[in-house]
């Protein structure tokens, strides 16, 4: 099991940047995949972006992808997103995930691949 803590939400206007932090603590971090997902409210939630335990794989939602990134510091037991040219529609409660086999398995996009959750931060894009 690992403990993740997300943090870097908050309120930017469209065409902005934030970054998000997800700290871990528990079993050993390098060992995990990490993902982002997010939830808007009324809807499912969606994959946004996913990074491999070495940091060497990442891969991004189409509706991210330029514009977010991905990263890691092992040595921190942290995981990053990088958003950019934030849009209206990327408001949602932002959640970190990590699992052992996210990669390995080829399921790195499903939410249900994932067993350990972080509690989320809410990221507002206002116009």
């Amino acid at each position: 099991q690992v403990q993740l803590v997300e943090s870097g939400g908050g309120l930017v206007q469209a065409g902005g940047s934030l970054r998000l932090s997800c700290v871990a603590s528990g079993r050993s971090f390098s060992t995990y995949d990490l993902a982002w997902f997010r939830q808007a409210p009324g809807k499912e939630r969606e994959f946004v972006a996913a990074i491999n335990w070495s940091g060497g794989s990442a891969n991004y939602a189409d509706s991210v992808k330029g514009r977010f990134t991905i990263s890691r510091d092992n040595a921190k037991n942290t995981a990053f997103l990088q958003m950019g040219g934030l849009k209206l529609e990327d408001t949602a409660v932002y959640y970190c995930a990590a699992d052992e086999m996210a990669y390995v398995s080829r399921r790195y996009y499903y939410s249900d691949r994932y067993y350990n959750w972080g509690q989320g931060t809410q990221v507002t894009v206002s116009s």
